[in-house]
């Protein structure tokens, strides 16, 4: 890819062999892979050997290890410069609050010559329910749910991280994500499930990013990424989750979801989707406009789901 046509624009010498580690590389971790110009070297760190060929044709190269074992963590100290951090938190103690698996990163990473910059995929429900205010990242964390409790822990051991090693670490707040080439990345599954949303006096408001869109922020936010900054990653979109499924299911030709009252709903829905159905609040997105630079491919649901 010519430099004129990079995500980054033309890169200085001093960037052309940097050594970009992604951890958690799924969808989004490599639609940042491909996004990225070939004059970097690309690895992933992955505890499935059944990916190798997928992610060696992308031109990543693998390294085979797990977040839960730490030894293995071990091979990761002074090999990269810059990092993207998406790994989500482990479940498998369902009241812990604690992110085990970051602070064993980073606790690898001080081993030897540290990266340069590094950014962490975190949630947008760290926020809590802001009663469908629009808000931005001056807004104090207020998790609501242990699930989001845990990326708190996450981003202070990372912020923290940041402050005391000099490593510009960078967060990334992140609502739903959606792509039409994403597995379950669209509404079209529940929509023809059937599945209920709120009526509109109980009804809340939700937030979106196109994963290309977030992908490109990940890549913004390695270089142009202020340190020991949060980024709400978010689309234009100013909707409430019924009006989003009533839109899809008339972009895709299907019955509207039927609407039904927030305390019906608890007898009838799944605790997960009831959690998301709980809290409220509008996404502000200047700084990933004004400081990252990102211009929105799909500055709406409405765009994102045409494509």
């Amino acid at each position: 890819m010519p430099s004129n046509q990079s995500p980054l624009g033309a890169l200085p010498s001093r960037f052309r062999r940097q050594r970009i580690l992604i951890i958690g590389c799924g969808d989004v971790g490599l639609r940042v892979a491909r996004q990225l110009p070939p004059t970097l070297a690309l690895m992933a760190f992955t505890s499935s050997p059944a990916r190798w060929p997928e992610l060696r044709a992308q031109g990543i190269t693998p390294l085979h290890g797990n977040l839960d074992d730490t030894k293995t963590l071990q091979r990761l100290a002074g090999l990269a410069t810059r990092i993207v951090h998406l790994a989500p938190p482990p479940n498998d103690k369902p009241n812990s609050r604690d992110d085990p698996r970051t602070r064993a990163l980073l606790q690898s990473l001080r081993l030897r010559s540290l990266p340069q910059a590094l950014v962490y995929g975190s949630t947008s429900g760290v926020y809590g329910d802001c009663k469908g205010a629009e808000i931005d990242e001056t807004r104090a964390v207020n998790p609501h749910t242990v699930r989001a409790w845990r990326r708190v822990d996450a981003e202070g051991s990372l912020r923290l991280f940041g402050r005391a090693a000099a490593v510009r670490v960078h967060i990334l707040r992140i609502p739903g994500i959606y792509a039409p080439d994403r597995e379950g990345g669209t509404p079209r599954g529940r929509l023809l499930k059937g599945t209920p949303v709120l009526n509109l006096s109980d009804d809340v408001y939700t937030n979106h990013i196109h994963a290309d869109d977030l992908a490109r922020a990940c890549i913004r936010a390695l270089w142009r990424g202020k340190p020991q900054r949060v980024t709400n990653v978010c689309d234009d979109t100013r909707l409430k989750m019924g009006d989003y499924f009533d839109l899809a299911a008339d972009l895709y030709g299907l019955p509207r979801p039927p609407r039904m009252a927030h305390d019906a709903a608890q007898g009838e829905l799944p605790l997960v989707l009831l959690s998301f159905m709980s809290e409220s609040r509008q996404l502000d997105n200047t700084r990933l406009k004004n400081e990252l630079k990102v211009t929105l491919r799909y500055p709406t649901v409405a765009n994102g789901l045409r494509s």
